[in-house]
């Protein structure tokens, strides 16, 4: 791990680095990328240096252990006592070729980091293309982020798509890429080498983290969706319907939210130092572990910077550890989570346009069941076909687990009562201020009170229990459970399934303790069957969404964006324009702002209110007659006309080119401004 570790604490290093000088200097310059990187490079050597990577336990990776796929159940364990029989051997095929399962869920992830992110944006011919359709919005804002960091503007920056806000987005992973651009990198190469290491830190974190069932679980992560291939015989990533809530990891969400390169190895790092220094260091000293105090405090405190709800995940687990663990967990946590508030703090503040912006957690019961595309084919059908028989597993696991505390009577631990109880109960009475007394909120909060109740009950027989240390199952575990339910209750985005960005945390949480507590334990066919049923959908959908787009999709015209770049070069970095607002517009692409971004984009960042704004930019863009107000009000400068605004204005009147300045023209259209007269 050391190497991983290196690595994010340079990307963790050069971005912070950048924001710091760049706030301090009015903004992002080819010296202040040269020092930030240096420092990045400091960081990574002084990281690999610190960092200790003890030995490897037992491999437990899927079908082929040399440990957990021997161990019998109990009546196997009982008949051997009985007959003095020695264990039945493990079969040939597994014992010889035990590496193999690794060896060929790599060759399935540089498969899928090759195609994904070498084909992530190229040329072809006159035109810029893009592999995958999903990213067609996603990356043309990352380009945006990226453009506009190198444009030199001042930090933290005004929102390139929407008029009188800062830029609400964790754009680090976009503001390092900016660095980069700055150091002459050429964005596309940028953009390709930051998406292949990405996935090589992601590919070796899983595998620390949970073995090659863990990485599985990640490329092939479905439900039945992907069986419909037995019906159309041709590789489709049926997960990519729009009934599907559940979406192949890897496609929809790790290409598109660039935050996931970095979040989701820096989390899986930081859940590995937790679980090897609090519960894998049996006999030794818990103060210390794989990762000092200053990489661990780094990667989690500057998370919401790169991606805000991994903070608020790797944050429930923290809690759960505190609650779960003895005095000296309880300590380092507390310490963690006190150090970073204030810089964690920080960096919300910077991405929610200074705490302008509305609240990303609404009470939202359902998560997508109520939406009539995602969850109308009911509650039992939507739960199967998304996620198959992974959630009758799940809780087949946390039953085994529960059982297992249970018998070896070390399950009482009153902290974990008593906040499960508080939390409900907080709930109920939430909902009670603000809805009213219903049914169900009285029943959960007696229950929970009853809970309580109940706790204090026993505390004042058996005592107090704060320095018990509950198992690693039930301490990482029981985040999972409640993030998973947090997911289902709360709406944490606009959109109900971008819940999805925190609830994926309880399947990575989860998929390790799966393997090794329930079906490790079984017999070799049987894990085959298994790991099939789980897997072999998302296999479908991952390989059928990677051979779709064999042609690409069209992205923009090079000549188009260059000439428009050429233009607007000799223009204020901080004017803002009058465009038709669409996502992969040149001005965007060259990260200059605009009154209006694509519309589903501020709908995401949480712009409910911007219909107004829409109006009075559309009447501008008409040419009324009190249009020159309107574009004061709206802060408009320039007003460029080109092939879009042709399209969708074809009526406007266009006042503007009798009276405005023209500073730029071609073939792609003509920028006018509106600071200065004929």
């Amino acid at each position: 791990m050391k190497w991983l570790s290196a690595g994010l604490i340079f990307v963790n290093f050069a971005t912070i680095g950048g924001l710091i000088l760049g706030m301090v200097g009015g903004g992002l310059s080819h010296a202040t990328a040269s020092v930030s990187l240096t420092l990045g490079a400091a960081g990574a050597i002084l990281a690999y240096l610190t960092t200790s990577d003890p030995k490897p336990e037992p491999k437990s990776d899927v079908l082929d252990s040399a440990t957990t796929a021997t161990k019998l159940s109990k009546r196997a364990q009982r008949r051997q006592q009985r007959t003095g029989a020695p264990p039945a051997p493990e079969p040939p095929f597994f014992s010889k070729y035990r590496n193999l399962w690794t060896w060929l869920l790599a060759a399935c992830f540089i498969m899928f980091a090759v195609r994904s992110f070498c084909w992530l944006l190229y040329i072809d011919s006159d035109q810029l293309k893009i592999q995958s359709p999903n990213n067609l919005g996603d990356l043309a804002l990352h380009i945006t982020y990226i453009k506009t960091f190198a444009n030199g503007v001042s930090l933290w920056p005004d929102n390139p798509i929407y008029v009188a806000s800062k830029l609400r987005y964790p754009a680090g992973i976009d503001l390092f890429n900016a660095l980069l651009n700055l150091k002459h990198v050429d964005l596309i190469r940028s953009l390709v080498w930051v998406g292949l290491l990405g996935s090589l830190a992601t590919f070796y974190a899983f595998y620390r983290w949970g073995g090659t069932f863990s990485v599985a679980g990640f490329l092939f992560n479905g439900g039945l969706a992907g069986f419909k291939i037995f019906e159309t015989a041709k590789f489709l990533d049926y997960q990519g319907d729009k009934t599907i809530a559940w979406k192949s990891i890897p496609l929809a969400m790790f290409v598109t939210q660039r935050g996931l390169l970095y979040a989701i190895p820096a989390g899986l790092l930081l859940l590995w130092h937790w679980r090897e220094k609090f519960f894998r260091n049996a006999g030794k000293d818990r103060q210390i572990g794989p990762l000092p105090f200053w990489i661990e405090f780094s990667l989690y405190a500057s998370m919401p910077l790169f991606h805000a709800h991994t903070f608020l995940a790797l944050s429930g687990v923290l809690l759960f550890l505190f609650i779960c663990s003895d005095a000296k967990v309880r300590w380092h946590a507390g310490t963690l989570v006190a150090s970073a508030f204030l810089p964690a703090t920080l960096f919300v503040w910077l991405i929610s346009d200074n705490f302008h912006a509305s609240s990303m957690l609404k009470w939202k019961p359902g998560w997508v069941l109520n939406d009539v595309d995602l969850g109308g084919s009911g509650w039992f059908v939507f739960w199967f076909i998304n996620f198959g028989i992974f959630i009758p597993f799940a809780i087949v696991l946390l039953v085994v687990c529960g059982w297992g505390v249970y018998r070896s009577a070390s399950w009482w631990k009153f902290e974990l009562f008593a906040a499960a109880a508080l939390a409900t109960m907080a709930l109920c009475l939430w909902r009670i201020w603000e809805g009213g007394l219903e049914f169900s909120s009285a029943f959960f909060l007696t229950a929970s009170a009853s809970l309580l109740a109940w706790a204090l009950r026993r505390v004042s027989k058996t005592g107090f229990t704060w320095n018990k240390m509950l198992p690693e199952e039930i301490a990482l575990l029981s985040p999972a459970v409640a993030v998973f339910i947090a997911g289902l209750l709360f709406k944490f985005a606009p959109w109900e399934w971008d819940n999805l960005k925190i609830m994926v945390w309880s399947y990575f949480l989860v998929l390790p303790f799966l393997w090794a507590q329930l079906i490790a334990r079984w017999s070799a066919p049987l894990r085959i069957g298994v790991c099939i049923a789980l897997f072999a959908s998302g296999f479908v959908s991952l390989f059928g969404g990677l051979a779709a787009g064999r042609e690409g999709f069209g992205f923009i015209d090079r000549a188009e964006l260059d000439a428009v770049g050429a233009a607007v070069s000799k223009l204020p970095v901080e004017a803002r324009f009058a465009s038709y607002p669409t996502y992969n517009h040149p001005l965007l692409l060259q990260g200059r702002k605009v009154v209006l971004g694509y519309p589903g984009h501020l709908w995401t960042q949480g712009f409910e209110d911007y219909h107004n704004v829409e109006v009075r930019f559309g009447q501008l863009m008409q040419g009324v007659p009190e249009w020159r107000e309107i574009a004061r009000h709206l802060q408009v400068r320039y007003i460029f006309w080109g092939r879009e605004e042709l399209i969708n204005y074809p009526k406007s009147e266009r006042p503007w080119e009798k009276t405005a300045a023209l500073v730029a023209s071609g073939g792609w259209g003509a920028i006018y401004d509106l600071g200065q007269t004929r």
